[in-house]
């Protein structure tokens, strides 16, 4: 299993990153928060997940192991495979994420594309008991917040996780609208854009 990697990142693509390690570039598949908070010809840190395939070896990469723990929690729930459990944490942080379960609150979980009522209740049912303690306080703050360029990499972030050109460009328009002041972390933007087109759905 390779826990984590740490190496110049040589790439950032809209879904993934290339992390240069002892000369080897690894393709890291990681979901638009942990995406915002590398930089290209930067050293990094990422937690990481080997998913092993008959056809493939795809490593996932997480901000922290946090995210990584949780990650391979929710792929014990049935019906729940790495993409769908990266678009869970591209959507919520995760103490949102263990709240959602251990409160039954259905209505965060399906915010997730690609998760209905159904296996929402699964979720539920099969990793309540299994998520973990509560955390005490509010909602993690999001790592890294970037200057500038942040419609892009919202934009990016959207349209990775399967929403159309028109659709991410009416969320980060949308997104233009409420900020006054000083922008948010990207990660936090992204969550927001998400809920947006959610809703409207």
């Amino acid at each position: 299993m390779i826990a984590s990697v740490r190496g110049v990142v040589a790439a950032i693509n809209p879904d993934s990153a290339v992390i240069e390690v002892g000369g080897v570039g690894l393709q890291v598949q990681c979901a638009p928060g942990t995406l915002a908070g590398l930089k290209a010809g930067v050293e990094a840190r990422v937690a990481t997940s080997l998913v092993v395939r008959e056809d493939s070896l795809t490593l996932y990469g997480f901000a922290d192991d946090d995210e990584k723990q949780l990650f391979e929690l929710l792929q014990t729930a049935s019906g729940v495979g790495p993409r769908l459990a990266q678009a869970v944490l591209a959507v919520h942080a995760p103490d949102v994420v263990r709240r959602a379960i251990a409160g039954a609150d259905l209505a965060t979980l399906t915010q997730v594309p690609g998760i209905g009522k159904k296996g929402a209740e699964k979720m539920v049912v099969e990793l309540r008991d299994r998520i973990g303690p509560m955390p005490a306080g509010g909602e993690g703050a999001p790592a890294g917040v970037l200057s500038g360029g942040w419609q892009e990499q919202v934009r990016q972030g959207v349209l990775a996780l399967g929403w159309t050109v028109a659709q991410a460009d009416q969320a980060v328009a949308k997104l233009g609208e409420t900020i006054d002041g000083e922008v948010p972390p990207v990660p936090q933007l992204l969550r927001q854009a998400i809920r947006l087109l959610g809703r409207a759905r």
